[in-house]
């Protein structure tokens, strides 16, 4: 097991921190099988050895290219994957092991907005049925008490009270997503990771589901993981972002540092990408080169070396570690 770099986790110790999510040192790796008898030859380092927080009530972006790991980190934290090594903290417990009716009891406080709308709900249930069943499988209340919390569920998220009776199919994209994020509120959780909520809908669409996002965040003091690709949506929605590539954690820094002033080589080529809003602003753009590693044999030292412009020699040689380098603003580069 790797060595936990910040503090040492105790889960009989309850945390007097004000972070409702820490990460320390947490690796999700997939097996690869081959041969014969299909023998564990390797693996895919989606997730490798990254560490951040969340405080409470706090939204924190995680961006990066596709592939990069953000989407099996927020499912590992879920433990709906489970971590190959590391610790994952959730309100003062270490919930890196727990399993049977403890992680149950966990999952009430933690759940999910998936991707894709179109997908994530189950057509042959109606819109009340899915809204209901968490609430009942954590509780005894009756039908008729079922209702009326759903039907004030619907209300919250902008839906008529008439789509308890109806099915998926029945809704656009935009209000399948509201469903879900009403089965996702159902049981008043305390953190929310958000996978892409929008990345499958219309633009004329996501402005109103992510502002229907920051208003429901206000009104159930929730806290988000918000994993995103687009830049421009999670600048408008986090707090601090964190900056993932091929598994690792570069950069992490409030919003307003991390785009007036990114740090790391990958993080400045992001935000170069981002679209000026006035045409008459010309910007530079940073063109990568080569294509992004396969996480299955990734290049030694730091990861973006072979694709970095200002790559020295020991880039190549060793990993750097992602620390502060002004306040709240860490990276993981040998330039600082």
């Amino acid at each position: 097991m790797s060595k936990v770099s910040i503090h040492k986790i105790n889960e009989n110790v309850p945390s007097q921190s004000e972070n409702l999510l820490e990460i320390l040192n947490l690796k999700t790796y997939y097996p690869v099988k081959g041969g014969f008898f299909k023998r564990t030859v390797g693996n895919v380092k989606a997730v490798d050895n990254i560490s951040f927080d969340i405080k409470k009530g706090e939204t924190l972006g995680l961006v990066g290219e596709s592939g990069c790991g953000k989407s099996t980190a927020g499912r590992t934290i879920l433990r709906l994957l489970k971590p190959t090594d590391g610790h994952i903290r959730f309100d003062g417990k270490d919930i890196t092991k727990v399993s049977g009716k403890s992680l149950r009891e966990i999952r009430k406080d933690m759940q999910m907005v998936f991707q894709d709308p179109y997908a994530s709900l189950n057509p042959m249930q109606m819109i009340g049925d899915i809204i209901a069943e968490p609430i009942y499988n954590f509780s005894k209340k009756s039908k008729a008490e079922l209702k009326i919390e759903v039907m004030d569920l619907l209300d919250k998220v902008g839906l008529p009270q008439d789509a308890y009776y109806k099915y998926a199919h029945e809704f656009s994209g935009g209000q399948r997503q509201r469903i879900g994020i009403a089965r996702s509120l159902a049981l008043r959780p305390k953190l929310i990771i958000a996978d892409e909520p929008v990345s499958a809908l219309d633009v004329s669409v996501q402005s109103q589901v992510l502002n229907l996002l920051k208003d429901l965040q206000k009104e159930f003091e929730l806290t988000f993981l918000f994993i995103a690709h687009d830049l421009s949506v999670v600048k408008h929605m986090s707090d601090r972002i964190g900056v993932m590539y091929l598994g690792n954690m570069v950069e992490i820094a409030d919003k307003d540092s991390l785009y007036a002033e990114p740090l790391h080589p990958y993080t400045q080529a992001l935000i170069s990408a981002i679209p000026s809003p006035d045409p008459r602003v010309k910007k530079e753009r940073i063109i990568l080169k080569g294509d992004v590693p396969s996480p299955i044999n990734p290049p030694s030292g730091c990861p973006f070396h072979p694709r970095c412009s200002m790559a020295m020699e020991e880039c190549s040689r060793s990993k750097p570690v992602l620390k502060e380098v002004k306040p709240s603003h860490r990276v993981a580069c040998h330039l600082y």
